[in-house]
């Protein structure tokens, strides 16, 4: 097996998340991943797809899910027995700070000429503080770091000047850090393949199907994604992916889209090899109606389960549209809460009537299911204000919820406030109280017994204490609705409400133990909790999540990967490889 120029490392959320003792909360109820977050980024993808492209072998290794699957991985002798010419770690979303910080110590120790690469939203945020630090070389910072990456690649192979390298944040010999200009910003993602074919080959070239896996469940609920756009339109004030965020942080006044025969076309190729859902990233009316109208001509009768997004109301007309190019859509809408006041603060402005009006269109349109998610720790909600959203949740099941294809959903903005954000650079005219700045701070927080200390923030109308309990009220009062009109069997109902008073009645443990003065006897009495904070945690990790659409038996096309795997022989034989 040739050497890869390249190793894509995916960190666990928190690195020893196998022995500290932590109660994560629901942190990670709308999501795929578990609560270590272990789903690596899209851009993974992205960028061994460009790498690849131009001669540079990469490869990926998700050892969040190798830890979670085999409780015997030894993580720590798997990166020593690897040798790539650089190494690479996302630090897309801060909730990774301890984690890709860790697995960076790990690698400098055992390859300490080995240079350490690390992108994402985070990693631009924080680049001056993580070069700062010897197990970080190389920050790349921007949302479309593909060219840039090449062009550090190129560098680290043949001794290039790194002052070249476009958006590069390093240190010079004298261990000075440099900031290079942040002159790559892509305005539009025709050069960018989502090509989830490298995955299948990858897998036969290195002989290794865990480490490729995107996130815990993915063989059995095999979701893929379609890339309309990097950027947004929309100013959400908590996001680090907002308007707000992309100016300040990437100077990116627009999106940067993706032409819609071309996404279109990357939604066809994953038809070809998986029946899995297609979930298109973005509201596809952000560049536009005309833009949206092509896409969906050019996916007319497209089979297969679609997942497509709505951050504003549709109307009839679009929905009807959407359809008859994806017979079996679904959606997933933001409504973040009942009030529109709470909703305006947040960044949204528009009134219930017009999403209601949606969801009509929507579900008379044959929608195969309509998503609705709201949230808690926002600006001017109160904890009476997220019950009344429950109540709003019941008035939604009864008007729409006779056949069972709406799902409301609630969690807790959690664990952090997205640095970049508005809510994050401007806390107090938010309304917003930050315990963490740095990103050591928050890498220091990760490690807290209880997802009450790891949030990074709290708001003026709702205390922390009050975040968590309303989180839980909430959940509990939310999956006694849906199990009455029938989103869940009883069984299910009782499994979750044992969950969340069991979470519950950790949150008052940690609390009481973490008033003990002695260290020692403090982390002992914390470690024995460990086994019932893990089974909060992961309890419904075997389990089908209630976010996931239905698959059936048949979840790839055994032709298409048998070609693939062909493919890579053959290519393997040629290369002498």
């Amino acid at each position: 097996m040739a050497r890869p120029h390249l190793v894509l490392l995916h960190a666990p959320s928190v690195y020893d998340f196998r022995k500290e003792a932590i109660l994560y909360g629901p942190v990670s109820d709308v999501v795929p991943s578990t609560p270590i977050f272990e789903m690596y980024p899209i851009g993974f993808v992205t960028l061994a797809e460009y790498l690849e492209r131009h001669g540079f072998r990469t490869r990926i290794v998700n050892l969040a899910v190798r830890m979670l699957k085999d409780r015997g991985f030894d993580a720590e002798a798997f990166i020593a027995s690897l040798d790539p010419l650089a190494f690479g770690l996302d630090l897309h979303w801060l909730p990774h700070a301890q984690g890709a910080l860790e697995v960076a110590k790990i690698v400098k120790r055992h390859h300490p000429q080995t240079p350490v690469i690390m992108g994402g939203f985070s990693a631009s945020y924080y680049h001056q503080e993580l070069v700062a630090r010897q197990e970080v070389d190389y920050v790349l910072r921007g949302d479309s770091t593909e060219e840039p990456l090449l062009q550090l690649m190129k560098a680290l192979a043949s001794g290039g000047a790194l002052d070249r390298v476009a958006n590069l944040t390093w240190r010079d010999e004298r261990g000075e850090v440099k900031v290079n200009p942040l002159t790559y910003l892509p305005p539009d993602l025709s050069d960018v393949a989502l090509d989830y074919s490298h995955l299948v080959k990858a897998v036969v070239r290195d002989r290794d199907l865990a480490s490729n896996v995107p996130f815990f469940n993915w063989l059995g609920y095999p979701i893929m994604a379609g890339l309309s756009c990097r950027g947004c339109t929309h100013g959400c004030v908590t996001c680090g992916g907002s308007a707000y965020a992309s100016r300040h942080l990437f100077g990116r006044e627009k999106p940067a889209y993706r032409r819609p025969e071309m996404l279109a076309q990357d939604i066809k190729d994953i038809r070809r090899f998986s029946r899995g859902p297609v979930i298109v990233l973005g509201d596809i009316r952000q560049a536009g109606i005309d833009h949206a109208q092509k896409l969906l001509s050019s996916l007319q009768g497209t089979e297969g389960e679609a997942i497509v997004e709505l951050f504003a109301p549709a109307s009839r007309e679009f929905l009807e549209e959407m359809a008859s190019a994806l017979p079996h859509f679904a959606l997933e809408i933001s409504v973040e809460s009942h009030d529109p006041v709470v909703r305006r603060a947040f960044g949204k402005h528009y009134p219930n009537r017009e999403m209601e009006r949606t969801m009509e269109y929507a579900l008379e349109a044959g929608c195969q299911r309509v998503d609705i998610f709201f949230m808690i720790g926002l600006p001017k909600q109160t904890p009476r204000s997220v019950m009344e959203t429950i109540d709003y949740c019941e008035v939604l099941l009864e008007r729409f919820g006779g056949d069972g294809r709406l799902h409301p959903f609630i969690s807790p903005l959690a664990p952090f406030l997205d640095p970049g954000s508005a809510a994050f650079e401007e806390p107090e005219q938010h309304g917003y109280r930050l315990f963490y700045r740095t990103l050591e701070e928050h890498r220091q927080a990760l490690l807290l017994p209880s997802w009450k200390y790891i949030l990074n923030y709290e708001t003026r109308w709702m205390k922390r204490s009050e975040i968590v309990e309303a989180t839980y009220e909430a959940q509990l009062r939310l999956n006694r609705l849906k199990a009455a009109y029938g989103l869940m069997s009883s069984e299910e109902r009782l499994a979750t409400e044992e969950r969340i008073a069991k979470a519950k009645e950790l949150v008052g443990c940690i609390d009481r133990l973490l008033e003990i003065e002695e260290e020692a006897r403090r982390k002992r009495e914390l470690q024995a909790l460990k086994p019932q904070m893990d089974k909060v945690n992961f309890a419904t990790l075997p389990e089908d999540r209630e976010l996931a659409l239905p698959v059936g038996w048949g979840r790839w096309n055994p032709f298409w990967a048998a070609r693939l795997v062909a493919q890579e022989w053959w290519e393997d034989l040629k290369g002498g490889r």
